[in-house]
């Protein structure tokens, strides 16, 4: 019989991280993984190896409500380089058309086109090098294999874009999107209306949903926390400390009201069965709305998170997604 492999320990939780460049968002992911010895982990929203700055992480039963952040709105910045096209447009990608950059472009005439045609709800035609799926193969894999395939346009929300620097050949913007947005999208477009081409040279998201930059770890902060020589006992009661870093398994869906269950309640959740709304939570709850579940607090245990119901129109929460272990709730 061969060797049964260590399939990790289990750690629920979100990790904020700061993806440097240069590195793919599962490698990011992957790299997290290891240093905490979690046995399940996910990324929330790939970024382009290119692309730098916040990744949830989710480790755990926490990888059950990713999905909130994945629909989550987002905010960027990014840095267009005016002249250059390319068949990726950013950075990476090969250079496919050069032209000179107007040398009476204004300010104002930045402004005006963000205004016109990237505010408020807008169609974008996605990137042949976007990770979207045609037929179950990711477009950009299509795409290095040089086949083309027809991408639909799709709707998305600019809740606001802001030109924050103008350097002759090189703008600096700031975008507070809906999930779905693709930044250089918007890039390539405002090269097109400018009349010279245009692609991502510089792309870092700061924000995901209520999470903010603020927040965020480097993996080399992550690593410093970890002695590469330490052995297994070491490394057990080190991950341990790691632990305190991470962000509770119900972070995800923070913005969700909370309610508060008893005894009964709770034991009738955890069978997967519904509870009753009380009147005043009958009024208090929209129809298909979303609550974060807790167990209320005992003399012997903590208040802890059981999971994410729905608001049905039969006057009850049903269970969507329960966690397995009250982990560090």
């Amino acid at each position: 019989m061969g060797r049964r492999r260590n399939r990790g320990r289990a750690v629920d939780g979100v990790f904020l991280l700061n993806k440097p460049p240069g590195i793919s968002s599962n490698f990011a992911l992957q790299q997290v993984r290891r240093l905490y010895g979690a046995a399940k982990g996910g990324h929330t929203g790939a970024l382009d190896p290119l692309a730098t700055g916040m990744l949830p992480i989710c480790l755990g039963e926490a990888t059950k409500f990713s999905q909130h952040l994945l629909d989550s709105d987002k905010r960027y910045i990014t840095t267009a380089k005016l002249g250059i096209r390319t068949d990726s447009s950013d950075a990476d990608g090969v250079v496919v058309e050069e032209k000179p950059v107007p040398t009476d472009l204004t300010d104002a005439q930045i402004e005006q086109f963000l205004v016109e045609h990237f505010s408020g709800e807008i169609e974008q035609v996605p990137s042949m090098f976007s990770a979207l799926k045609h037929k179950g193969q990711p477009l950009y894999k299509l795409a290095r294999q040089g086949i083309k395939v027809e991408v639909k346009p799709r709707k998305v929300t600019i809740h606001e874009i802001k030109m924050t620097a103008f350097r002759g050949d090189e703008i600096d913007l700031e975008v507070y999107c809906s999930k779905g947005t693709y930044i250089r999208s918007i890039v390539e477009d405002l090269g097109h209306l400018i009349g010279c081409g245009a692609h991502v040279k510089m792309l870092h998201r700061k924000d995901v949903g209520a999470f903010t930059a603020d927040q965020m770890m480097t993996l080399d902060e992550l690593r410093q926390n970890v002695p590469e020589n330490a052995d297994e006992d070491a490394l057990k009661g080190i991950q341990v400390e790691l632990d305190k870093l991470l962000l509770p398994a119900w972070a995800a869906v923070a913005d969700l009201s909370a309610v508060q269950l008893d005894q009964a309640q709770t034991t009738r959740v955890l069978h997967g069965h519904h509870v009753s709304l009380s009147e005043a939570q009958t009024h208090e709850y929209n129809v298909g709305s979303l609550v974060r579940l807790f167990a209320a607090a005992t003399e012997s245990e903590p208040e802890r998170f059981l999971g994410v119901a729905e608001v049905s129109d039969e006057g009850v929460f049903k269970p969507k997604r329960l966690i397995c272990t009250a982990g560090d709730q």
